[in-house]
């Protein structure tokens, strides 16, 4: 369940300390259509029982080993932790056509329904994931490690655990250098937790811990023998859960499915799956994992006594009347409350806590009659509760921003009660937002509770219950519930969103050849009937037409749309402009709005809102093009087509239907989207056409594909044989030379210098052309630092009448970020001749 947190400035606490206090007072439960069986009671009782933590390790989104944190989660019952260093900012997307921090939204919402699958529980680094790094001293200069590692230190001294697993080697051979750094931190961070010389402003909230010891989970490639794994501890984590009735490798394959914005849809894995661990430091000299380590209530001072009574709990539990065990459970509550391991006692206490509510059949929510509103307006809330199994619950208290009620009603078994209010929000409100793209970034995210999952919500309910003499507290997020006729009962996160959004078409506009360019603007307000005032803000030197737009009656959540042509000051000028940034601003009665309120919404996670700056970077740009119609074959997801629109191009996005049975002679080239011969299943039937048309003197331009396990290509991509390889170049700054200077895709229409390549972010290129026909020219090189000039980045052939080129350059994160060089290059390549 998506959680929101205030979007205003705060104390900035340096580290989450007040969650963990809160926790102890009030359950969150997030989990409220997760349906608990009698058997899967039984197996949390069993969990309660356990007491050990391992903590893993690595760096991304989609980095950790499912089918190893299942089996820990789930047949050892340990607490086991995933800490991702970062949300996978700088991947690519198969799903859609977010990026950057949007795309690291989306990532983030996928590890937490990976975890709601295999039982583990996730938390996250503060690492700004820039994209792929060849070392981990690249990695460093981006990432500030002293505080990456105080973030991972502090992640120690938090969750305590026994052992730390490493997804990756030091050494280097888990490829990225984000991965690499990931396990040096890690190691690091492993003697640095003990030390309380280290990092000494955590030790008012926690205390120094010194896990048992530190390991590798061995990993190989597909062809790797398995006697390169000899000397190192094993662990067959392919058991067979008979709570849940699969095999651990079902349920981790299920949990790896989530991530589906990278394309990690996997089969299901069913018998022995035997796991590598190679020692890396601190109590090594076993030959089990978790030899010696204290896993049940015996580590906790008088625990013998908790251990003997949840003994008794699982001994007498009934499976077809969990309810029997309320009596037990609460008695057992008491004695976990006076244990005198706080860590341990926060940690059982929410465990048990779950399980009375689930033994109890206890439900609750609180559901508003609409998915969003503003500060100041109202909302209708029905709450409602529901104890299923028991008639043993006193419903003591509801309450939540501004309603407070004591209702003091003892629950009637399996009889709901509910009611309803209409609540006011708080004028002064924050909005919903995802808490860490707050503040500015640059190597690491920096925000108030660094470390939770997501922030606290704006609006929230607290519900309150006594039974046999405890107090069980929960909170739970506001949620809109309604029914879908195809998907059934629908439900998506509460939002205060800002009374008027005002969202520029493009984040990038053009300054084409020093004309003036024009910027669309559109504004949603949230009431209807407002009325105000929408002006660009601007550079010294700049001017609008008009300066400013009076905008009337307008609609509740229809968007209105208004024009501005900016004009750019002397050519010269503006040309030595490095950064023009224009503000849109929308005044209503005094009050100034210039925020976009963005949404992600696909059905495998829940709903996110966040807000962006409503600014527009304008980019000067000169170019000559004689094409101007193009066709696009959208693949995985990008905006070329988008910002080639923007351009002045007229771009029609082509489906199998205008391919196979239109006149594509009518475009001057045709531009095929990223991966599109990864994840078109119909490529194959238009290659013929896509050559023919080549033939006939069209240009064919195909961005990035791949070809690996994850991506396979569906069909042949050139007229002439060549094999897509995992080359790149990472450093955005990285030299070009120009290996065949006079070659028409560095001259015509435009003359490409170096200039053109600065100002790229975040690479060169992926995934370049390798073992190439001799037909193939290519005319650039490019390398990172200490490396082997790379030159399947463009290549180019002549085919018929006409052009084929296949390139790995990024365009697709070049054009969104109104790299001019990139758009003069791009424009050449569907200019040859």
């Amino acid at each position: 369940m998506m959680t929101i947190r205030k979007s205003m400035t705060k104390a900035k606490l340096p580290y989450p300390f007040l969650i963990i206090l809160f926790a102890s007072v009030f359950h969150t439960a997030r989990a409220q259509t997760v349906y608990t069986s009698g058997s899967q009671i039984l197996k949390k009782l069993e969990k309660l029982n356990t007491t050990a933590t391992v903590l893993y390790v690595a760096a991304h989104p989609d980095d950790e080993n499912t089918r190893l944190l299942t089996y820990l989660a789930n047949e050892r019952n340990f607490r086991t932790v995933y800490i991702s260093l970062t949300r996978g900012d700088g991947g690519q997307n198969l799903i859609g056509n977010e990026q950057g921090v949007a795309l690291g939204i989306i990532r983030t919402q996928e590890l937490l329904a990976a975890r709601s699958v295999d039982g583990a529980e996730q938390t996250f680094g503060e690492c700004f994931d820039f994209g792929y790094s060849k070392t981990p001293e690249e990695t460093f200069q981006y990432w500030d490690k002293e505080k990456a590692l105080s973030h991972l230190v502090w992640t120690i001294r938090k969750y305590r655990p026994d052992v730390i697993i490493n997804r990756f080697p030091t050494t280097g051979e888990g490829g990225h250098g984000h991965h690499t750094a990931s396990a040096i931190l890690a190691v690091e961070a492993f003697r640095a937790a003990a030390d309380p010389e280290r990092f000494k402003e955590q030790l008012q909230f926690v205390q120094p811990w010194q896990s048992k010891r530190i390991f590798l989970n061995s990993f190989s490639s597909r062809n790797q023998a398995a006697n390169a794994f000899e000397g190192q501890l094993q662990i067959d984590v392919g058991g067979y859960d008979v709570s849940t009735g699969r095999s651990h490798g079902e349920t981790a394959s299920e949990s790896r499915s989530m991530h589906k914005s990278q394309g990690f849809g996997v089969a299901r894995q069913r018998g022995a799956l035997v796991e590598y661990f190679k020692k890396l430091d601190g109590d090594t000299s076993v030959n089990d994992v978790f030899e010696n380590i204290p896993t049940t209530w015996d580590r906790v001072k008088g625990g013998s006594k908790i251990k003997s009574a949840i003994d008794k709990i699982i001994r007498e539990y009934d499976l077809k009347n969990p309810s029997k065990s309320i009596p037990s459970l609460t008695r057992l509550l008491t004695m976990v409350r006076e244990c005198d391991d706080d860590y341990w006692k926060s940690v059982k206490e929410q465990e048990l806590i779950e399980i009375i509510k689930n033994c109890a059949g206890l439900y609750f929510e609180a559901s508003t009659s609409s998915h969003k509103t503003t500060p100041g307006d109202t909302v209708g809330v029905t709450f409602t509760i529901l104890s299923r199994l028991s008639d043993q619950i006193r419903l003591s208290k509801v309450a939540c921003n501004g309603f407070d009620t004591l209702p003091g009603k003892t629950l009637n078994r399996n009889e709901v009660f509910s009611f309803k209010k209409v609540l006011n929000t708080d004028p002064n409100s924050g909005y919903s937002n995802v808490y860490w793209l707050e503040p500015n970034y640059k190597s690491t995210f920096s925000w108030p509770n660094s470390g939770l999952s997501w922030g606290e919500d704006l609006m929230q309910a607290y519900f309150t219950f006594e039974i046999l003499g405890e107090t069980l507290s929960f909170k739970v997020p506001f949620a809109h519930k309604w029914v879908d006729p195809v998907k059934g009962e629908c439900k998506r996160p509460f939002e205060i969103v800002p009374l008027i959004s005002v969202e520029p078409e493009s984040k990038v506009a053009l300054s084409i050849n020093g004309k003036p360019t024009l910027i669309r603007v559109s504004v949603t307000a949230e009431r209807d009937g407002l009325q105000g005032t929408l002006k660009l803000e601007m550079p010294s030197g700049w001017t609008s037409t008009p300066s400013t737009i009076d905008m009337k009656s307008l609609e509740r959540g229809k968007p209105s749309y208004a024009e501005f042509t900016l004009n750019p000051p002397a050519p010269a000028d503006m040309l030595n402009q490095s950064d023009n940034q224009v503000k849109a601003v929308f005044t209503v009665n005094g009050d100034r709005y210039s925020k976009t309120v963005k949404r992600i919404v696909y059905d495998h996670i829940p709903a996110v809102v966040y807000l962006e700056d409503a600014n527009i970077r304008i980019t000067p740009v000169s170019f000559e093009s004689k094409a101007r119609k193009i066709g696009y074959i959208e693949g995985a997801g990008d905006d070329v087509a988008k910002c080639l629109k923007n351009a002045g191009f007229d771009v029609d996005v082509l489906d199998g239907k205008m391919i196979t049975k239109g006149d594509l002679n009518a475009y001057d080239a045709i531009i095929t989207g990223i991966r599109a011969y990864n994840t078109i299943d119909d490529i194959g039937l238009w290659q013929d056409y896509l050559v023919k048309y080549v033939d006939n003197g069209g240009t064919l331009v195909v961005q990035y594909n791949t070809n690996s396990f994850f991506g396979t290509l569906k069909t042949p991509i050139g007229p002439y044989p060549f094999k897509v390889t995992r080359d790149r170049v990472t450093e955005e700054g990285a030299k070009p030379t120009f290996v065949v200077a006079d070659h028409p895709l560095l001259n015509k229409p435009n003359k490409i210098t170096a200039d053109d390549f600065n100002g790229w972010v975040q690479e060169r290129g992926l995934y370049f052309a390798g073992e190439t026909s001799p037909e193939y020219v290519k005319p650039i090189s490019w390398n990172d630092q200490g490396e082997k000039p790379l030159d399947g980045g463009l290549i180019y052939a002549k085919k018929g009448k006409g052009h084929f080129i296949y390139t790995g350059i990024s365009f697709f994160r070049q054009l969104p970020a109104g790299v001019p060089g990139a758009y003069r290059l791009l424009i050449n390549l569907i200019n040859v001749e």
